[in-house]
């Protein structure tokens, strides 16, 4: 019955993803690598949502719940601030200027070198880190799930490299041969069953607490684990509170604003309105992020104690706990669905990219739409090979693994980010200065965290969050400095390229401050 139930709800989501997306246009750039500029709000709120939430959070996220409590909400309430930001300043330039790729807009406001080396860096962060460990990640949760190993008689290592091709395939699929649109359209599917199915864990959860009663259940969890609801984290947490104002905010400015793989969905908008609404929809329910995310760990460590010595098997074994069997074909139907939407997402991100960035760049300059798609498509094909021919052999790799490359992020995160908001801000920056923004703000990390941090020791060391902020304030003062010194000849001008209208929405900045206001409650709620 789970099998049928899962393959059942895996299908409808193909089908109607075909159904939305046979008439696009998928021979030019802007059919195939933004869904012809027509994606609707609700359409765009659904795939960043989906393209976010992955296993790895889910599970990581919940883990790290069961352990610190709901002091870890901070990954994901405060990116609703950031999404508020992203709509009301970085969107609109975007939309003007009729960009495909972030990279684009460096290229306009920097030069062509800029943009090669921002668009290394994203693909070179997308293949070596994001691809493998999401498809890592969801292939142990199927198979945990569905017990695949001994389902097909054969070993846990085989059953990973099965489980690890077949997602890699059937995301490929969606994301080389049918492009953004299809991507997103079965992003919005799965994010609705994803949030059916991640509210019912700890609904259920809560009535097991409360004996048949949620409300029972959530007085509970609160009176006998007090200690889990406080939001301040203390400096020894993963997430000391002064972070929020430093390196948090950041990070999240750069993966919600300028990481290709999120924006791209808004980039496709039919217009800046409806990217608009869908980015602030998204960041209302963002705000909601925790019930699925974070409670869950808490309602697991009330369930289950101290027996568990891996606070990552905390969500699976309460999802085995609670959640009803004949539930179980669905949750992982949707959950599978959560690791295709992060596995194709940055996957057409890449292709993106690599067609838009680099081959129609350098290799081919004459090259017509039609060859800059399919040359996008071939190195997608190559690109998902690699990652699911790496993907498998994460299970030799050490325990640290995956909180090692979360901080290896951070060596073009904030640079990117940098560069970009300085493009923005200013006009007579020049393109060597973003240059030396982007190599300083890589190295500089890389001394910091990778020669000087292991010298003198974690302890006594600024947590990297605030390294982070440290370098971003520092990488600014040199480009400005630089700009001082020898500015550009001519001011820089954000020409509108009329692509889309870009009248805003009349409701933005309501919106947004409530949806700023409603954060900070929480905060001072949970205080």
């Amino acid at each position: 019955m789970q099998i049928i139930t899962f393959i059942g709800f895996t299908a409808l989501v193909a089908i109607i993803s075909y159904l939305k997306t046979k008439n696009t246009d998928e021979k030019s750039s802007d059919g195939y690598f933004l869904g012809g500029r027509s994606l609707t709000g609700v359409v765009i709120a659904g795939s960043l949502l989906l393209t976010n939430l992955s296993t790895e959070q889910i599970v990581g996220l919940n883990g790290a719940a069961f352990k610190e409590g709901i002091l870890v909400m901070a990954w994901e309430t405060l990116a609703a601030i950031a999404m508020v930001v992203t709509a009301v300043f970085l969107l609109p330039r975007y939309l003007k200027g009729g960009i495909t790729t972030v990279p684009q807009f460096l290229e306009k406001r920097y030069d062509k070198m800029t943009k090669t080396i921002t668009s290394g860096l994203f693909l070179t962060g997308y293949a070596v880190i994001l691809l493998p460990i999401v498809l890592y990640s969801g292939a142990l949760a199927i198979n945990s799930m569905f017990n695949v190993p001994e389902m097909l008689d054969v070993s846990k290592n085989t059953a990973l490299w099965i489980t690890v091709w077949g997602i890699g395939i059937v995301g490929s699929i969606y994301a080389i041969f049918g492009g953004l649109k299809a991507v997103a359209v079965s992003d919005l599917i799965n994010a609705i069953g994803l949030l059916v199915g991640g509210l019912m864990i700890p609904f259920f959860g809560l009535m097991a607490i409360g004996d048949g009663s949620v409300s029972e259940g959530v007085s509970t969890l609160i009176n006998a684990n007090p200690e889990k609801f406080n939001a301040i984290g203390g400096s020894d947490s993963s997430i000391p509170f002064a972070t929020i104002f430093t390196g948090m905010m950041l990070v999240q400015l750069f993966y919600w604003g300028t990481n290709q793989a999120i924006i791209q969905r808004a980039l496709g908008a039919k217009n800046l309105k409806e990217g608009q609404k869908g980015l602030l929809l998204a960041s209302f329910i963002k705000i909601l992020g925790p019930l699925i995310v974070v409670l869950p760990g808490i309602i697991a460590f009330h369930m289950f104690g101290t027996t568990l010595e891996n606070p990552d098997e905390a969500y699976p074994m309460l999802v085995t706990k609670v959640l009803p069997s004949y539930l179980v074909g669905f949750f992982a139907a949707v959950l599978f669905g959560a690791i295709l939407s992060s596995f194709n997402s940055a996957l057409n991100s890449s292709v993106t990219l690599f067609g838009i960035d680099i081959y129609q760049s350098y290799i081919k300059k004459d090259a017509t739409e039609t060859q800059v798609v399919w040359a996008g498509k071939k190195f997608g094909i190559v690109l998902a090979v690699v990652s699911m021919c790496i993907a498998p052999l994460l299970v030799y790799a050490s325990d640290g693994l995956f909180g090692y490359l979360q901080e290896a992020n951070g060596i073009y995160s904030i640079p990117i980010l940098t560069i970009i908001v300085v493009g923005y801000l200013t006009k007579y920056v020049p393109a060597f200065a973003a240059k030396i923004g982007v190599i300083s703000g890589s190295v500089l990390y890389i001394i910091s965290q990778f020669i000087i941090k292991p010298m003198v020791g974690e302890e006594n060391y600024p947590h990297f969050l605030h390294v982070m902020a440290i370098l971003f304030a520092l990488n600014i003062i040199i480009m400005l400095i630089i700009g001082k010194l020898k500015p550009r000849e001519v001011a820089f001008e954000l020409a509108y390229t009329k692509q889309v209208d870009i009248t805003p929405w009349k409701y933005l900045k309501i919106t947004g401050i409530a949806i700023c206001v409603i954060v900070i409650g929480i905060y001072i709620y949970f205080s």
